[in-house]
């Protein structure tokens, strides 16, 4: 039996919080019922399935690149970073990993770019619900510390609730600097000091 890990990111777009991956081994032996692109999928059976997936897989691993390397390196570096990450962090090496999307990153095994492969591969839709649900796991803890933001609701992403609360209290430290909103947000605020 070929080992082949599904690899998938959550969190490219939003203007708030880490981007995440995560790769997962399935075992033919254990088959998951109802495996699919996480955003096809509600919030509830997603966190079902991810408990099932952390259960019965071969092996998984989920990482995360900080805001602050997304704002250093960039939000496409950071998510490659966050995909090492994740396959490095699996107790089983496999032979070959699919990555949803157009680019791999560098790993120690061959890789191949499948786009819309959260659809059409079992082990990418596995890994997406995993990455997903962790990203959603940290948005609801910073939003405990940080309520004014909503971030329960949007989970970072750009929403008008979110907006009107960057208008109101000003980007934290949780935001991503580098983002066009944000960066435009700063440099008003810069503008006020300043004049």
């Amino acid at each position: 039996m070929r080992l082949i890990c599904g690899v998938d990111e959550a969190g490219r777009g939003p203007l708030a919080g880490p981007v995440y991956a995560a790769a997962v081994i399935l075992d033919p032996a254990r088959p998951i019922d109802g495996l699919a692109d996480s955003k096809k999928i509600s919030e509830r059976k997603r966190e079902r399935l991810a408990l099932e997936i952390r259960e019965k897989a071969l092996a998984f691993g989920i990482a995360a690149a900080s805001v602050e390397e997304i704002d250093r390196i960039n939000i496409l570096q950071a998510t490659l970073l966050a995909m090492c990450r994740a396959v490095e962090a699996l107790t089983v090496m496999p032979e070959e990993a699919l990555i949803d999307g157009n680019r791999c990153p560098l790993l120690a095994m061959p890789a191949r770019a499948i786009i819309g492969g959260d659809a059409t591969e079992p082990a990418i839709s596995a890994a997406s619900i995993l990455a997903k649900t962790a990203r959603d796991a940290e948005m609801r803890r910073i939003h405990e510390a940080f309520p004014q933001y909503a971030l329960d609701r949007h989970k970072g992403y750009d929403t008008a609730v979110h907006r009107a609360a960057l208008k109101l209290h000003g980007p934290a430290q949780f935001h991503r600097k580098s983002f066009s909103p944000i960066r435009a947000l700063l440099d008003l605020g810069k503008e006020h000091a300043g004049g």
